[in-house]
């Protein structure tokens, strides 16, 4: 799964990058340590423009009395996105790209405790999340909300965790948007095991309240 990321790059810069035209309501979490309910980044395409703005990261089902009302869908399984009832829909005509510098995953050590990792792209500056997406409105509440979609890991993380997200290469958002035509199914596969490298980090990172730029340091020793 992915349940923490980091984005380091300002908006604006990520919006340039990904030729969309950037909202005017750009509150999202940025940092090293974004969270599950926090606003995030998101690339859709509409009409043949791509838009840059925020949704919160926790999917919400149009059934959902309220934002606590089931699950909190950080993810979405590549395997049966396109049969979940919560993800059918989106997965065929709500699809975006979530921006990451890169993202945690943890093992154990032999008492238990959490061992957090940090996962980045190998080049670049940016990781592209496959994600999906869904307006929610209860009353006069309004929310636009987002999914990572999450395939099985490839070998060279397989050791960190069995699962990851799906990161698309940049040749590939056009179909994953929407633009391109259908068929986007097949893009819903592990990264190459080139395509990332990684490190253990520090402890800190274990809380979702840890701020700062060293979290994503190398663990010394």
């Amino acid at each position: 799964m992915c349940g923490r990321f980091a984005l380091t790059l300002p908006d604006d810069a990520v919006a340039r990058l990904f030729d969309a035209r950037l909202s005017n309501d750009s509150a999202t979490a940025h940092g090293q340590n974004i969270c599950p309910t926090q606003p995030v980044l998101t690339i859709l395409s509409s009409k043949g423009q791509r838009h840059a703005g925020p949704m919160r990261w926790g999917f919400l089902p149009h059934w959902y009395k309220s934002e606590t009302d089931g699950p909190l869908l950080i993810n979405a399984r590549a395997e049966t996105i396109a049969t979940k009832p919560a993800f059918a829909q989106a997965v065929r005509a709500r699809r975006c790209i979530i921006p990451a510098s890169g993202f945690y995953e943890w093992t154990k050590d032999a008492d238990g405790a959490r061992l957090p990792w940090y996962i980045r792209p190998e080049q670049g500056d940016l990781l592209a999340f496959a994600g999906v997406w869904q307006v929610w409105v209860q009353g006069d509440t309004r929310h636009a909300t987002c999914a990572i979609v999450t395939c099985a890991a490839n070998a060279a993380l397989a050791h960190i965790h069995h699962r990851m997200p799906v990161i698309l290469a940049a040749q590939d958002w056009p179909k994953w948007l929407g633009e391109d035509g259908p068929g986007a199914a097949p893009l819903m596969q592990p990264a190459p095991e080139d395509s990332l490298r990684f490190h253990r980090v520090g402890v800190a990172i274990n809380s979702n309240r840890a701020s700062g730029d060293t979290l994503i340091d190398p663990l010394e020793g």
